[in-house]
């Protein structure tokens, strides 16, 4: 049974153009604070001065853009590429959020950080910054991003289907949902499994099936790792 007449068209819309972007947001947000707090406190990252914070904004300022854009207006822009415009910008803000992290670690080798609150605070913005990026990235990919999982997830006979990245619960045992409701993969489904990978340093509730998801997960399980069991157990070191 079909239950695609539960689905609003501009559910997707809305999911793309303001809840994508409001995640971003929330990492902007982090970024800023620590840059606000770094400049006031004269933290430095790696002989770098606290303004350095502030460099990432620039691609994920585009990144809402390009989220925020409405559909016809991106076919229009952008000729429709949107999704690569979007996982490009993500890769870059993933790029430079790994950057961080070796500075940190830089910091903390070179024995230029003596402040426990400093180094949880720039724990957290990069784990978080970890999180939102890598659950923005799983969003974007799988099985061909939001339009095109949308045609597909209504109809599980369809070819298209298979060519997923991840297996959520849902649809192994669609009996979960019920038939009088519809279901899809959401934003939030994504950034969740990306922030269980982040805690558990491995799947959960979801499994990665492609060989690009596993190694995007060995990635953000990597960096949540050196994050938390470096960074953090300093840092409780630190304030004892």
């Amino acid at each position: 049974m079909s239950s695609q007449g539960h689905y609003h068209p501009n559910e997707e819309e809305i999911e793309r153009s303001v809840e994508a972007p409001l995640a971003v947001l929330v990492v902007v947000a982090l970024q800023v604070m620590l840059a606000s707090v770094s400049l006031e406190r004269g933290w430095s990252l790696w002989h770098l001065p606290g303004w350095v914070w502030l460099i990432p904004i620039v691609p994920e300022v585009l990144l809402v853009g390009a989220l925020a854009v409405h559909r016809r207006r991106a076919v229009a822009i952008v000729g429709g590429g949107r999704r690569v415009a979007s996982l490009t910008l993500v890769g870059i803000v993933a790029v430079a959020n790994f950057l961080a992290l070796v500075m940190l670690i830089g910091s903390l080798l070179s024995n230029q950080t003596h402040s426990g609150a400093e180094l949880l605070l720039k724990g957290l913005t990069i784990w978080g910054t970890n999180v939102i990026t890598f659950g923005l990235f799983y969003w974007e990919m799988d099985g061909g991003g939001p339009d095109e999982r949308i045609a597909t997830e209504w109809q599980r006979d369809l070819p298209g289907f298979k060519q997923r990245d991840f297996q959520f619960p849902q649809m192994e045992n669609p009996q979960l949902i019920g038939e009088a409701r519809a279901w899809r993969t959401h934003l939030v489904d994504y950034v969740f499994l990306s922030f269980t990978n982040s805690i558990a340093f491995s799947p959960t509730d979801a499994m990665p099936i492609s060989h690009r998801a596993k190694l995007l997960m060995m990635g953000e399980a990597s960096i949540s790792a050196v994050t938390v069991l470096l960074v953090a157990a300093r840092a409780v070191n630190i304030l004892h």
